[in-house]
Parts: structure tokens; sequence; C-alpha cells
């Protein structure tokens, strides 16, 4: 594209200083004729070119001149522009409006067009449809104690409400979704705490040295792989009425649509889903009635016709 050629050009000439019409040509690959072409486009785009005469001669970039985006493509540079949500920056007291434009201010003309474009027409949402969004007080000492390598005293709750206080070794925050997770190192081990859950923080006087090649990114992929191999599971062979497989296929959240065949004779539509455990399956096939039959595990059918004749005993005694 144009636009990406002007601005190897535009590095080209930065980084060897001067360079004539028909080397540029040869190494973006274009015509000479082009060449001048593209020369007189940068020179109306605000950028300090110039033609020297004679057997030294060439184009070179005018004294002093560097161009701010440091050998970036036109999309690496556009790029820059599909922000994290707006609720996760506002988290972290950042300003959405004023980094975008701090943005914009810092590239030429020439490619600032393209990069509003950008931001009209792509937009990242990390909330639900129907918004969750944990706060929490504790955010703001969590990310001074990162920026300063300082020990943090935390009181947290735990999955059964248990409130643990806890020194650790603050490293990294990581947004999962609409939730901040803080990767903290807990008397040399590496701990995971929904920031949410922490109830209570201080900041503690004494400073910690982080540890040498620890990547947050690289141990956060890892966390996630270990603790979806952890999670229990839990397989259904069922046959499906046709009716109700676009509801079953949007409901991911509770259920996983491992193995989908094609419909057998009745066009009912044999697959393997994916539970936690028997529980959560019981509750799932009853929510479909008589439109999800099980075929296997051969104990789940009983302990399905249990689970339904306990709650027509419930309502059917309700006012005894």
């Amino acid at each position: 594209m144009r636009a990406d050629r002007l601005l190897t050009i535009m590095m080209l000439l930065q980084n060897r200083g001067k360079l004539t019409v028909k080397e540029l040509a040869s190494e973006v690959e274009v015509s000479e004729r082009t060449i001048l072409r593209d020369m007189d486009s940068l020179s109306l785009a605000g950028i300090p070119v110039v033609s020297e005469r004679g057997k030294n001669g060439g184009w070179r970039l005018l004294d002093n001149f560097r161009s701010k985006l440091s050998g970036l493509t036109k999309d690496e540079m556009t790029s820059l522009f599909l922000m994290p949500s707006d609720e996760l920056l506002e988290d972290l007291g950042l300003d959405v409006l004023d980094v975008r434009q701090k943005l914009l201010a810092a590239i030429p003309n020439l490619y600032r067009n393209e990069a509003e474009a950008m931001g009209e027409r792509i937009y990242i949402d990390t909330s639900t449809w129907r918004n969750s969004k944990e706060k929490s007080q504790a955010l703001q000492k969590v990310q001074k104690a990162l920026w300063e390598n300082r020990k943090l005293s935390i009181e947290y709750q735990q999955p059964d409400g248990e409130l643990k206080e806890r020194l650790v070794e603050p490293l990294g925050l990581v947004a999962q979704g609409n939730k901040w997770y803080l990767v903290a190192s807990r008397e040399g081990n590496m701990r995971n705490y929904r920031v949410s859950r922490i109830q209570a923080v201080r900041l503690n006087d004494e400073y910690f040295e982080r540890p040498e090649g620890f990547h947050l990114a690289a141990y956060w992929l890892q966390s996630k792989r270990d603790f979806i191999q952890s999670l229990p599971s839990y397989g259904v062979q069922v046959e499906m009425d046709p009716t109700i497989i676009n509801r079953i296929m949007f409901t991911g959240k509770f259920v996983q649509v491992m193995d989908r065949q094609s419909p057998n004779e009745n066009q009912w539509v044999p697959a393997t889903l994916q539970f936690n455990d028997y529980q959560e399956a019981i509750q799932f096939v009853l929510g479909f009635s008589d439109k999800i039959k099980v075929i296997s595990p051969e104990d789940l059918p009983n302990r399905i016709v249990s689970s339904a004749k306990a709650v027509i005993n419930f309502y059917e005694n309700r006012d005894e």
C-alpha cells in the first residue's frame, strides 16, 4: 500500500542518511518515477525531505529531523488506536480521550486520518450484556505498590467467605474480561488474587526485588492453562431436539458442546456435552424438559428422575 511505502521511504532515509532515487526504487521495488512522486507526497505532508545534486547527491531528511514512529508500519501504527475498554483504562486512572489525542498529535498528518478511522470503526468492550463489573477500592493502592516494588498486606476473602491476611509481593495486574487480578509472590510461590475480594490493603514499608526473568503475560497464559486443566470434567452423551440446538449453542457459559454430529433418523442431534460435574448436568437437562435424551452415563437418567421427583414433591406439599 502507498502509505506503507511512504513510511518505509521515510525510515530508510532516517536510518541511512542519504539515498539516491535508484537506491530507493530498488529498496521498495517500484520505478524511479514512482519514487519522485512519493518524495513530492512526503514533502506536501510536512516531511522535510531535500534533494542534493552532484556525484554524491541523493535524497535525505533535514538535519535533526527524526520520525516519532521509529519504524512502525501503517498497520502497526493504527493498531495503537485499538485500545482496551474504556472501563479498564479508567480503572487505572487514565483519561481515554486524552490518551487518544496525544497519540494523534504524535504521528504525521499523512497517517492521522487513517488512525482516526481505526478508532471510529473498531471499539473494544469487555463488559457483559448485564453489567456486573466488580469495583474495588484496593486497585489504586495495588497499583502504587506495583510501581514502587513495595510489599502489600491484604485481607483477602476466600471463595467460601473466610477472610485471610496475607503479606504479598505484587508483580502485576491482569484484566480478565472486566475483572482485575493481582499476580503476586507469597513466601516464594506465585499466587493470583481477584482484586474485588481484597477487603483491606496496606502498603508495607518493606521493598522487594522483582524476580529476574519474570514475564507477566507468559506467566498468566500458563496459569490459565493450568487452571483449565485442573477443572473437573463430566461428559454426557445426549440426543437433542433440533428446536433447542440454537439455544444450547448460545448457552456456552453453562455447557460446552464437545462433539456435535449429524441428525439421526428421527432428526434429533447426537452430541457430547461437557459439564463441571453431574449436578450441573442434571440441572441443565431438567431445564430443557423432554427436549434432551441422555444416552450416557447410564446412571444419569435415574439421578435426573430423582431430582424431578424431589421438585414435584416440594411444590405439591409447599402449603403443608
